[in-house]
């Protein structure tokens, strides 16, 4: 598989958001184990963890679909580092988001839209390059971008047109 592949699936649990009537953004866990010595694949990529944005239904604010799925990934792996895992998500992570990635010491993320509002992954902030921190991971921004802004672009649309027209 490739990463349109499992943004596909990141965008089919941000779809079981939206029928929530959550903010659209899904996210999915992908972890490949690589021998430290020769950075070669120990097995096959496994999705180990999915989740979508749950704030509003748990009204937790650290419920985005992300960090759902890395406690997820952690609980699967039975640690907190998540060496070997590839963050998959719709959005460009938050702060929030990007700073858990980073002390969770993921390999990658991989996002479909920027954020301009709030993008930590290299639109606003740069979380993952801070070489002042202690541990930097690499980004593959834009992956099927234009269906993942879609998403967000048509829910807020039928937001404000419901408050305009409440019927």
């Amino acid at each position: 598989m490739i990463d349109e592949d499992y943004m596909r699936m990141a965008i089919d649990e941000a779809h079981r958001a939206e029928a929530l009537d959550e903010v659209p953004i899904g996210a999915v866990v992908v972890y490949e184990p690589i021998d430290p010595a020769t950075r070669r694949p120990l097995a096959e990529p496994q999705v180990i963890a999915r989740a979508c944005n749950l704030r509003e239904t748990t009204r937790d604010p650290a419920g985005h679909a992300e960090f759902i799925a890395l406690k997820q990934a952690a609980e699967h792996l039975g640690v907190w580092r998540l060496t070997g895992c590839t963050v998959y998500v719709t959005l460009e992570p938050c702060i929030m988001c990007a700073g858990l990635m980073h002390q969770a010491r993921v390999d990658r993320c991989v996002y479909g839209a920027a954020d301009p509002k709030a993008g930590a992954l290299g639109t606003l902030y740069s979380v993952n390059a801070d070489e002042r921190l202690n541990h930097t991971f690499d980004v593959t921004p834009r992956v099927l971008d234009d269906e993942c802004a879609a998403l967000l672009r048509d829910f807020f649309a039928k937001k404000r047109k419901k408050r305009v027209n409440p019927s």
